[in-house]
């Protein structure tokens, strides 16, 4: 009787002890990261199918293309898993190579605007309209993974479930952050004069 009565104790404290918790949390963590690197990946493959059509062009140009080239290369060499990510200088190196492929993407854009056979291209308006739809399912894939993490660090930091974190040593999880925070919080100057009036 009394090994029954330890063993019902000992269930009512892992219960309230929030090891379980843990548990569901890390997965919606890996399952949320999984999503953005997935959709990080569909975007490398339209933009090689983008740079493809793109070469078809003859008088395109090569540097804006040539950019575009390495910043996807570069994004795709560095690869974060969850287990990893709790390395913030990994994470950011991640973000920071996806941030310089989006500016690449954003300059290439601009360009094709002055290539009126380009802009006419059916492929090209179609991948053009495929890559828009993942730029916004790779937002809403961080999003998730935000709130995931969110969800996990809260845990970690209230009590009593810190005590658990501690003794199995969960940490807290890194999340997505903002490059140039200081940046952004800045208002942009808006100057509609023309040189010259």
């Amino acid at each position: 009787m009394p090994r029954l009565a330890a063993a019902c104790a000992l269930a009512l404290a892992l219960a309230g002890c929030g090891y379980n918790d843990y548990q569901r949390l890390d997965e919606e963590t890996k399952s949320a990261w999984s999503e953005v690197v997935n959709q990080y990946q569909r975007r490398s493959d339209l933009v090689q199918n983008m740079v493809n059509t793109v070469k078809g062009e003859a008088n395109f140009e090569q540097e804006t293309l040539t950019k575009v080239i390495e910043a996807r290369a570069k994004a795709t060499s560095i690869q974060v898993t969850p287990e990893t990510l709790q390395d913030a200088a990994k994470l950011q190196q991640f973000q920071a190579a996806q941030g310089e492929l989006s500016s690449a993407l954003s300059r290439l854009m601009v360009t094709v605007e002055r290539y009126p056979d380009l802009k006419a291209n059916q492929a090209f308006s179609d991948l053009r309209v495929t890559l828009e739809g993942t730029e916004n399912r790779i937002t809403v894939a961080r999003n998730r993974y935000i709130q995931a993490v969110q969800q996990y660090n809260v845990l970690r930091r209230s009590f009593p479930t810190n005590l658990t974190g501690m003794v199995f040593g969960y940490e807290p999880k890194q999340n997505f952050t903002v490059a140039n925070e200081a940046a952004i919080s800045t208002a942009p100057t808006v100057d509609f004069s023309k040189p010259g009036q």
